[in-house]
């Protein structure tokens, strides 16, 4: 599972095949670190980000979760004000 840094928080973006059919859907986990140097918070678990989009390979669902943990960080940053 690919991961990325963006400001002190750890990216988790993935690819899976969707069940029942040859596409594929994006997944995205962001994680913050915590006191403990061996742990991490979970921040926001496993999901599927770009629900309605179906993507015909594992690299295109992977860009767009990559871009989806873009927004996602920018809402974590901006404080509950900033959620939707």
């Amino acid at each position: 599972m690919p991961t990325k840094y963006i400001d002190n928080f750890e990216i988790e973006f993935s690819a899976e095949r969707l069940e029942g059919c040859k596409l594929w859907g994006a997944y995205v986990a962001v994680f913050a670190p915590s006191g403990t140097p061996m742990h991490r918070l979970n921040v926001r678990r496993k999901h599927r980000v770009a629900a309605v989009q179906q993507f015909a390979d594992a690299e295109s669902a992977c860009a767009a979760a990559e871009a989806a943990a873009q927004d996602i960080v920018a809402s974590l940053k901006a404080g509950p004000a900033g959620r939707s």
